[in-house]
């Protein structure tokens, strides 16, 4: 047919207008950090599995998705700017890496299991930061049961129980109404039933925060750990909250959850059952649970990084020399556009920057706007920030690189450099 077609995982895959996945995230596909031995994300991983030991622990689920099992599956609105082009990567219009692990929940449910662990690496578009990553790794745990009186007072027993245990524990808990009318109960379901649920779901991810945190903390009776709900609004759950943990003198956000949407129950033919799910993100707890920085060392191969874990501990990391950074600056006139053309944005820029230099850009950052006043022409100027994490970088090689930028810019977006 003569379509091009890219190899991604040893498959090839036609490309179109959608197609945006870069080298560089085509690189990353086969890493699987969760499934390293002794990485951090991977004793992170086996941590959190050994508190929900009960549960199935899947971690070996190919990223590629269809656009339906990302958004459509868990009732995203037609209109949410996670579906576009600028915020996740594309192989086709009809396949895309999962920007989250929740893409899985229909067909796991579907395929019989009511509580299991699903923890896998998602993609997404992003800036260039210290805590910002193309990839990542996240966890999605459910739990569901039957929407029965039988199984709801056994939810109530189990409630008592992990009661009884947080409140023998060095743990403070600021709790929020389990429903509100701006965080309600589902119309199908019977309030009673969800009150018992989101109250399991609260109960069990108090008994991981504590487990995760507040040994690192060294939680004491007179210095508890202290773990705070908030309501949220997520599409796929209803009633929602994130959940915050005082860590180190900061606030610092852990994860999201709530009770699962009936239809996405209902899409999986479980129609009957009723129960709770929760994502949170790996290199988020990791970066606090181990000190680490850069979330870029994650990815590093150097010894003087990766032989300072043990698998199944959770140590500090230690910095080696920090190296010198190397700013460069690229300014340019952004292209005249036609009716209907998409305009560049940030994302993309990044994503070149990453493409050319990898994991040697520690940060990405606009310091100037400027509109001309008389052609109206806008102009923009990022500021691009070389570090190596592993050694000194010498001013020829980075001007090599920001050389290629600036090329792949004119080739790639028709940019005029000022």
């Amino acid at each position: 047919t003569g379509v091009p077609t890219i190899n991604i995982l040893g498959r090839d895959y036609p490309t179109d207008s959608y197609t945006n996945i870069t080298p560089t995230i085509i690189s990353k596909l086969p890493l699987q950090l969760h499934r390293q031995p002794g990485h951090p994300i991977c004793t992170l991983r086996t941590l959190i599995e050994s508190h929900f030991a009960s549960f199935s622990h899947l971690s070996s689920v190919s990223p590629i998705v269809s656009p339906y099992q990302n958004f459509d599956s868990l009732s995203f609105p037609a209109d949410h700017p996670g579906r576009s082009v600028t915020d996740s990567y594309y192989i086709n219009k009809d396949v895309m890496l999962r920007t989250h692990t929740s893409a899985h929940e229909v067909e796991v449910f579907e395929r019989g299991e009511i509580q299991w662990l699903l923890t896998a690496d998602v993609y997404r578009r992003d800036e260039i930061d210290g805590s910002h990553y193309p990839v990542f790794h996240q966890m999605e745990g459910a739990r569901i049961v039957d929407a029965t009186e039988s199984s709801i007072s056994e939810i109530q027993e189990d409630n008592e129980r992990l009661l009884r245990h947080l409140e023998r524990s060095n743990i403070v808990i600021e709790d929020v109404p389990h429903l509100t009318p701006a965080n309600p109960a589902q119309p199908s379901h019977n309030r009673i039933h969800s009150e018992a649920v989101a109250l399991n779901l609260k109960l069990y991810l108090n008994s991981l925060l504590l487990e995760l945190f507040g040994g690192s903390a060294g939680a004491t009776k007179e210095d508890p750990l202290r773990v705070r709900w908030i309501e949220a609004y997520f599409p796929f759950t209803s009633p929602s909250y994130e959940v915050e943990v005082f860590f180190r003198g900061k606030w610092l956000e852990i994860l999201g959850c709530g009770v699962v949407l009936q239809s996405t129950l209902d899409r999986a033919k479980v129609p009957n059952k009723i129960g709770w799910a929760f994502g949170l993100g790996l290199e988020r707890i990791a970066m606090i649970l181990y000190s680490i920085p850069d979330i870029r060392l994650f990815w590093s191969s150097d010894p003087r990084f990766l032989s300072q874990f043990k698998a199944g501990e959770i140590s500090t990391f230690k910095p080696y020399s920090k190296y010198p950074s190397c700013f460069k600056d690229v300014s340019f006139w952004l292209p005249e556009q036609a009716e209907g053309d998409a305009k560049m944005h940030e994302n993309d820029f990044c994503d070149l920057v990453r493409d050319v230099a990898g994991d040697l850009v520690e940060d990405v950052k606009v310091i100037d706007k400027f509109t001309h006043p008389k052609t109206n022409r806008d102009s923009i100027c990022y500021r691009i920030n070389y570090r190596s994490m592993d050694r000194s970088l010498s001013n020829e090689e980075v001007n090599v690189l920001q050389a290629e930028v600036v090329s792949r810019l004119k080739d790639r977006f028709g940019v005029e450099i000022r």
